[in-house]
């Protein structure tokens, strides 16, 4: 079982950054592969970004070069960098695991889930 937290939402002007956090129990935190989704209101959840076990990362063509995904292994933390911020980032991140060492843009590939942090970007 692997319970997973998400901080760092909140209100941001277009233009800003925001970097979001994921803290995950358990001790093999290094095994899993890990993403990130977002939902905006009336739309469905859609991939963000994903990270292997060793840190290789892959994006959703549209957030390429404005969001970073980033581990942190010793210390079970996997984080979004999200810079020049637009009104259509707005929506509620969620991050996921999932075992196996590649990550994924399948959300039903993933194992766990948080419950979301809110982003919302004013124009």
């Amino acid at each position: 079982q692997v319970q997973l937290v998400e901080s760092g939402g909140g209100l941001v002007q277009a233009g800003g950054s925001l970097r979001l956090s994921c803290a995950a129990s358990g001790r093999t935190f290094s095994r899993y592969a890990m993403g990130w989704f977002r939902q905006a209101p009336g739309k469905e959840r859609e991939f963000v970004a994903a990270i292997s076990w060793s840190g290789g990362s892959t994006y959703a063509d549209s957030l390429k070069g404005r969001f970073t995904i980033s581990r942190d292994n010793a210390k079970n933390m996997v984080y979004l960098q999200m810079n020049s911020l637009k009104p259509e980032d707005t929506a509620v991140y969620y991050c996921a695991c999932k075992y196996g060492a590649l990550g994924s843009y399948r959300e039903l590939r993933y194992d766990y889930w948080g419950q979301g942090t809110q982003v919302t970007v004013s124009s």
